[in-house]
């Protein structure tokens, strides 16, 4: 989960590092650290808290000069959030020091044996342990850091990306990469290490993205060497031209990347079809399923695996592909499939959803399905990442980066890519009319106008999230396609407000939820007009009775609901299939305004990171 940077070049390499520290904070910001060289000397400075915290420390602290530098941004794994524990890591003698992103599993074993060998540790940290084992291999072995990496590497256990310096070889950067990700960033004379390329896209548009199991060395005024860990064979490297801009990752005049994200959807939406839905000729072009059609659609199932959000978007799918396409689906978390030895077949077609394309748990699920024989197909957001290497084909969601922790235009850029999916799947099945289909993508193509109008309601939602801003339960309720709305919409508030809140189909409340319900207890139902609209009105008259504070998202004229709610905040009309692109806009700006309401880091919401690369 943790940010890496690092800097080897002509240019001074702090600010270098602390501005990609700043870009890669929603990867974790339990802690952070810089580590210098200047010519003669290693300096370090690191410290509990987020990088404005280290900014501070840092330049009260150590000289900032020095043309190579690494930094890290943490998400606690082994041992707490504090000074000591946060990377970069010396090695015993303080010649190398490392970042790590990642868990080395077996490190506790290969503690023991270090401490036989005489090492001491300060951290409690697996990061510790694996400089130092580094560090005994050069020792031991007389080899040089980069052979002395790849040793270590093939006696440990678990996921890593990995950046070593060694300060008596100052021109040179060892980096590797097992589960997490790690792009270097190719300039004139100089190299750029990051978890992503946002940390050095003002300076170069060239990149090579390391692949699991590959290192690299990377030394001044040389080409980059990359080998197999396992092996030592040599690798291509595969030079990359990056589609990102800096204007992307600034908050654009918005206070919070969270707002911004979510007013971008209708632009997001916009360009995911953009290419792909041709509406005037009635087509929809999708070169991962178009050249791989005849798999695809004769698949006996889809089983969707995801995590968090992408999980929701996945439950979405399977009302679309359903009712569309006619294929069974299940929807699986990603964690739990991987080891619940699941019954997959050559006929079965595994669909993995991930913003990053890095989550840990999907890309497990992956590797488990195509040993199966079952086809795998990614939907993920960022191009280039492990996901969209490893399956078969795929489709980018194209909504941009996203840095908030908490996703927005991912879900719903995800669940207009699935839905191209299943109209596609449709049309070559028979399954939907073409009459059925054309009104499909025209009213798809309407949906960015519609999200604009239901962004209208931010004053009214500001009212009603100051109205419940302090209490302590809140109930999502939704039925059809809008149940994995409540769910997002729970979701939501739990991450950035640290309310605790739930979602439920509507007609289970009666089976459990409504012993909750009192004159203190905030309920959130859909309630479009669409779909079960006669037996959701059922569900809120039992609220009611019971004097729930009622929320109502409902659709524009609905007077039925208006009657019996505390607040109606209404979106505009669309298809049933469609409406959940439209009902979770005011669920996302509810849990935004109360999160900022209640003081709370809307962006970095505590114990969470952007993008989960270890389990």
């Amino acid at each position: 989960m943790c940010g890496i940077v690092g800097y080897i070049g002509h240019r001074e390499a702090y600010p270098i590092v602390l501005k990609g520290l700043q870009r890669l904070e929603y990867r974790g910001y339990d802690s952070a650290g810089i580590a210098l060289y200047d010519g003669k000397d290693l300096k370090m400075s690191k410290t509990k808290g987020k990088v404005a915290d280290l900014k501070d420390r840092l330049e009260s602290e150590i000289s900032t000069n020095g043309t190579v530098g690494i930094g890290h941004t943490r998400w606690a794994t082994h041992g707490e959030p504090n000074d000591v524990n946060s990377h970069p890591h010396y090695s015993n003698s303080g010649d190398l020091v490392i970042i790590h992103n990642g868990i080395i599993e077996n490190y506790d074993a290969l503690k023991k044996e270090l401490k036989k060998r005489g090492y001491t540790f300060k951290s409690d940290t697996d990061t510790e342990v694996l400089v130092n084992l580094i560090e005994d291999v050069i020792l031991k072995e007389g080899v040089k850091l980069g052979k002395a990496v790849q040793i270590a590497l093939n006696q440990t256990v678990g996921a890593y990306a990995i950046t070593v310096f060694n300060k008596t070889k100052p021109d040179e950067l060892v980096v590797a990469r097992l589960g997490s990700p790690l792009a270097i960033g190719v300039g004139e004379d100089e190299f750029f290490v990051a978890s992503d390329a946002s940390p050095f896209i003002e300076f170069t548009n060239n990149a090579i993205y390391l692949e699991d199991g590959e290192m690299a060395v990377i030394r001044r005024h040389k080409d980059v060497k990359i080998r197999k860990i396992q092996d030592d064979s040599l690798v291509d490297p595969y030079i990359q031209e990056l589609q990102l801009n800096l204007e992307q990752i600034e908050k654009g005049g918005y206070e919070h990347f969270m707002l911004k994200e979510i007013h971008e959807q209708p632009n997001a939406i916009s360009d995911t079809y953009r290419g792909r839905m041709l509406v005037e000729q009635g087509l929809i072009r999708m070169a991962g399923v178009d050249d791989n059609m005849e798999r695809i659609a004769n698949a006996k199932r889809f089983i969707i695996v995801a995590c968090g959000t992408s999980w929701h978007a996945g439950l979405v799918a399977e009302y679309i592909f359903e009712d569309i396409a006619r294929i069974p689906v299940e929807v699986e978390y990603a964690s739990e499939f991987r080891y619940r030895n699941p019954v997959i077949s050559e006929n079965d077609v595994v669909i993995a959803i991930s913003q990053s394309g890095e989550t840990a748990d999907t890309m497990a699920a992956i590797k488990l399905a195509k040993e199966k024989g079952a086809f795998a197909f990614g939907v993920c957001n960022v191009v280039g990442s492990s996901i969209s290497r490893e399956t078969h084909a795929g489709a980018y969601t194209h909504a941009g980066p996203e840095i908030g922790v908490a996703s927005t235009k991912a879900f719903t850029t995800q669940i207009t890519v699935l839905t191209l999916m299943a109209l596609k799947l449709g049309k070559f099945k028979g399954t939907i009319s073409h009459s059925d289909f054309q009104f499909h993508l025209q009213e798809l193509e309407r949906i960015p106008e519609k999200i604009k109008k239901a962004l209208e309601s931010d004053k009214l939602i500001q009212e009603v999230a100051f109205k419940y801003k302090d209490a302590a339960n809140c109930l999502y309720l939704g039925r059809g396609y809008n149940f994995p709305v409540a769910l997002e919409g729970a979701l939501k508030l739990k991450e950035i407000s640290y309310i605790h809140a739930e979602g439920y189909p509507a007609a289970e409340m009666k089976h459990g939820p409504i012993a909750l319900i009192d004159e203190q207890m905030p309920v959130v139902v859909i309630a479009t007009k669409k779909g079960h609209y006669e037996k959701v009105v059922s569900n809120i008259q039992e609220i009611k009775s019971r004097k729930g504070k009622i929320i109502g998202i409902v659709t524009e004229g609905d007077e039925e609901v208006r009657e019996l709610a505390d607040y109606v905040i209404e979106v505009p009309e669309t298809m049933e299939s469609l409406s959940p692109l439209l009902t979770t806009i005011p669920l996302q700006l509810l849990s935004y305004h109360i999160a900022v309401m209640l003081g709370k880091n809307v962006d970095q919401p505590r114990n969470l990171a952007k993008s989960v690369t270890v389990e």
